[in-house]
């Protein structure tokens, strides 16, 4: 699921789509089995006779609450969160019932800067800070893929855009008019 294009500014272009790092999602993968395979066990263990069957009951009650809570809702945390950078702006969204978002200009982009733990570093993400001009003033985000290059990916385009700004603001050589040196020149 990408960013909708209709949500875009003019002129703007989407250069990097991004989810929380699949580590994000190892926990839940792990209570989800875990929870299965425990289940599964008791439901085999339960006593025969009339009670077994409300104790299979109770216990599928039981797998389903703690599966539904900390097995799937992390999952649609993950899926439901989107990081977007475009050639104007950060986009944060999250949120699963609700959602919520976050845009900050690239232009109010002040520092960049990452970081990443031994495990994080093997599995290739880390955490993102965005120091920006704003009144919120930092943006810290969690389990960024490649969190290096999107570093000196979002780092770059910051600066592309200053550069191109500070381009736009000095008029070109030929369009300035002649100075005039008061020789007749």
């Amino acid at each position: 699921m990408g960013y909708p294009t209709r949500l875009l500014g003019t002129d703007e272009e989407i250069h990097l789509t991004l989810r929380p790092h699949w580590k994000a999602l190892a926990g839940p993968v792990l209570i989800l089995i875990a929870c299965s395979v425990v289940g599964g066990f008791l439901a085999t263990v339960a006593p025969d006779g009339d009670i077994k069957r409300w104790l299979v009951l109770a216990i599928a009650a039981v797998w389903l609450f703690v599966v539904v809570r900390w097995a799937l809702w992390p999952l649609a945390i993950w899926f439901f969160t989107t990081y977007v950078i475009t050639n104007k702006r950060l986009i944060i969204r999250t949120g699963v019932l609700s959602r919520s978002g976050h845009d900050v200009p690239l232009n109010r982009i002040n520092d960049v800067a990452f970081s990443h733990s031994f495990w994080e570093r093997l599995l290739g993400c880390g955490t993102l800070v965005v120091e920006s001009a704003g009144e919120r003033g930092q943006l810290t985000l969690h389990d960024i893929p490649r969190v290096e290059e999107v570093q000196r990916d979002l780092y770059e385009l910051v600066n592309y855009g200053r550069a191109d700004a500070a381009r736009m603001d000095q008029p070109d050589y030929e369009e300035r008019p002649p100075a005039d040196r008061g020789d007749g020149t």
